[in-house]
C-alpha cells in the first residue's frame, strides 16, 4: 500500500503535491472539488442511461452537426449494406480451396435471395441492409441494439427464420425491480456474468401517451435447449462486467448542447441587431413638451404610442418636431465567432472519431496530403466499426439463416454443429473508401500487388467490389469486345 507523503510548505501547511500520484490529490485546489465515484460497469451507467439515450436523441433530431455526424458514420460503415463473403474453413473441413469457392458462390447467392427482400423482417419492411442500417443507428444513437431472432414458417418466403428488431428502450426490469446481483438491466445473469434471459417490455414505455396503459413484461431466454440464439444483443463493452452500452454523443454531449446555445444566442443577437437600423432622440425635456402640446403632456404620450411606422427599404419616415435620427452600429457578427466555433468542433469531432474536415464536409482549407491524413484515420476507424458490426450482428444473422438452410438440405454442410466455426466463418464487404486522387491511388494499388504486398481481392474490397464480380465482367466485356474487333486498350497485360 501506498503512503502518501506529507510535504510542508513555508507557512506550514501541506503543499499540494502531498501524495504519491498529484492526480489522487485532495489539497490541490484545481482537484480538491473533483471527487467522482467509484462504482461497477453496471451501477455506473444503469440508472442514468435513460437520461442519456434522450438527450442524444435530442441532439440528434435538433442539431445539424451531430445528426450529419451520425449520417457520416452510418454511410461510411454501413452504406448501402454489408455484402457476404463466405469464407469456410477448409483445411479445418479437410476440403480443397476450388471446392470452398463453388460452396461460397451457391451459399452467398442463397444468401442474396433472403437477404434482400423483405422476407428476412418479420414485419415484411425492411431488407437486411436496412435493418443494418438501422441497427448500427441505434447502437450510435442508443448505445446498443436489440433483434429477436423468430421462427415465423406461415410468413412468406421459403425461410421460416425472420428478424424482428426491437427498441433498446423496451429491455427492462420487470415491475420496477432495482438490479440485482443476477439481474442487470433487464438482463438475467448466469452464475459467470454471461447473459441467461432477457426481460422485455411488450410495449414501449412511450406508448403510454398512444393509449397503450398495459404494462406487462415478456422473459426471452437468450438460447434455446439446442443453442440457437433468441436474442441478439448488440453493444460494445469498454468496461468488464457492463451488460448495458451507453451513446456515441455521451462524452461530448455537454459540449454540443453548449455549442447550440451559444449559436442560438449568436444568431438571435445578429438578428436583432440586423433590424434595428436607427434610434430616434428628441431633446425635449417634461417642460418642453408641456409648452410644445399646450399644456398637456398625456396628448403627447398618446400621439406617441399610436405612432406606427413600418421599416423598409428606402422609406422616407417623418418624425417628431425636435427629434434627430442617430445612426445604429451593430456589434454583430462576434469576430471570434467562427474560430470559437470551429475549435469546439474540432473538439466534438475527436470524441466522434472523424476529422474536422469528415464532420463539416468542408476541405476548403486543407491539402492533399494533411486530407489524406485525416481520411486515412478516419477510415481505419470505419473498417474497426465494420469489422465489430460484422461480427457483432451480421454474422449472428447469417449462422442463423445459414443453419435452416443446412437444415433444408439446400446446402450440404456435413457435421455442421461439430464444426460450426468453420463452416460460418465469413467476411463482410462495405461500402468501398473512395480516392482523393485517383491517378496516384490507382498506380499505388498496382505496385502494392507487384510487389506482393496485397492482392486483387483486398484491393477490390477496399472498394466495396467482389474480386471474383470485377474479373467475370472483365472477361465478359474482353470476350464480347473481340467479338465486335474492338481493340482492347484497357488490358493492363498488354
Amino acid at each position: 500500500m501506498s503512503v502518501p507523503s506529507t510535504i510542508l510548505g513555508a507557512d506550514g501547511k501541506p503543499l499540494a503535491w502531498d501524495t504519491s500520484h498529484r492526480a489522487a490529490s485532495r489539497t490541490a485546489k484545481e482537484l480538491a472539488s473533483w471527487t467522482p465515484g467509484i462504482g461497477s460497469a453496471d451501477s455506473d451507467l444503469n440508472s442514468e442511461l435513460p437520461s442519456l439515450v434522450s438527450r442524444s436523441r435530442d441532439l440528434i433530431r435538433n442539431h445539424g452537426v451531430a445528426s450529419g455526424g451520425i449520417q457520416t458514420l452510418t454511410d461510411n460503415v454501413v452504406g448501402i449494406g454489408l455484402r457476404l463473403s463466405a469464407k469456410p474453413d477448409y483445411i479445418a473441413l479437410g476440403k480443397t480451396k476450388d471446392w470452398a469457392d463453388g460452396w461460397s458462390k451457391h451459399v452467398e447467392s442463397l444468401w442474396r435471395g433472403w437477404a434482400d427482400s423483405t422476407d428476412c423482417d418479420a414485419t415484411r419492411s425492411l431488407t437486411f441492409a436496412g435493418m443494418t442500417t438501422l441497427v448500427f443507428r441505434s447502437v450510435l444513437e442508443n448505445g446498443e441494439a436489440v433483434a429477436l431472432p423468430l421462427w415465423l414458417p406461415t410468413h412468406s418466403g421459403p425461410y421460416a427464420t425472420k428478424i424482428q428488431l426491437v427498441e433498446s428502450d423496451r429491455l427492462e426490469n420487470p415491475h420496477g425491480k432495482q438490479d440485482q446481483e443476477a439481474l442487470r438491466g433487464g438482463i438475467e445473469l448466469d452464475a459467470y456474468g454471461g447473459a441467461s434471459a432477457y426481460w422485455l417490455r411488450k410495449h414501449h414505455p412511450g406508448d403510454y401517451f398512444q393509449g397503450v396503459t398495459e404494462h406487462s413484461w415478456q422473459r426471452i431466454p437468450a438460447r434455446t435447449k439446442f443453442g440457437r440464439e433468441r436474442v441478439i444483443h448488440v453493444l460494445e463493452k469498454q468496461r468488464i462486467g457492463q451488460h448495458r452500452s451507453k451513446p456515441l454523443l455521451t462524452a461530448i454531449m455537454p459540449m454540443f448542447k453548449m455549442l447550440d446555445h451559444y449559436e442560438r444566442s449568436e444568431l438571435q443577437a445578429a438578428v436583432v441587431n440586423a433590424m434595428v437600423a436607427a434610434f430616434i432622440e428628441t431633446p425635449l425635456d417634461l417642460e418642453g413638451i408641456n409648452e410644445l402640446f399646450g399644456g398637456n403632456q398625456e396628448d403627447y404620450l398618446k400621439a406617441r404610442k399610436e405612432w406606427s411606422v413600418k421599416l423598409q427599404g428606402g422609406a422616407v419616415i417623418p418624425i417628431f418636431p425636435g427629434d434627430k435620427l442617430s445612426s445604429f452600429t451593430p456589434g454583430r457578427p462576434n469576430s471570434g465567432y467562427a474560430q470559437f466555433v470551429e475549435n469546439v468542433l474540432r473538439h466534438i469531432g475527436t470524441g466522434l472519431n472523424l476529422p474536422y474536415e469528415l464532420l463539416m464536409k468542408d476541405f476548403s482549407k486543407t491539402n492533399y496530403a494533411s486530407a489524406r491524413a485525416a481520411l486515412m484515420e478516419a477510415w481505419r476507424f470505419f473498417m474497426g466499426r465494420r469489422t465489430w458490426l460484422g461480427q457483432n450482428w451480421a454474422s449472428r444473422i447469417y449462422c442463423l439463416w445459414l443453419e435452416e438452410a443446412i437444415n433444408k438440405q439446400l446446402i450440404d454442410a456435413p457435421n455442421f454443429y461439430q464444426a460450426k466455426t468453420a463452416w460460418t466463418r465469413c467476411r463482410w464487404i462495405g461500402p468501398g473508401r473512395g480516392w482523393i486522387d485517383p491517378v496516384k491511388e490507382a498506380k499505388a494499388s498496382q505496385i502494392r500487388m507487384d510487389i506482393g504486398l496485397s492482392t486483387l481481392e483486398e484491393e477490390c474490397a477496399t472498394q466495396g467490389l467482389d474480386w471474383e464480380d470485377v474479373l467475370e465482367q472483365r472477361a465478359r466485356e474482353k470476350a464480347k469486345m473481340e467479338e465486335l474487333a474492338i481493340e482492347n486498350s484497357n488490358d493492363v497485360s498488354n
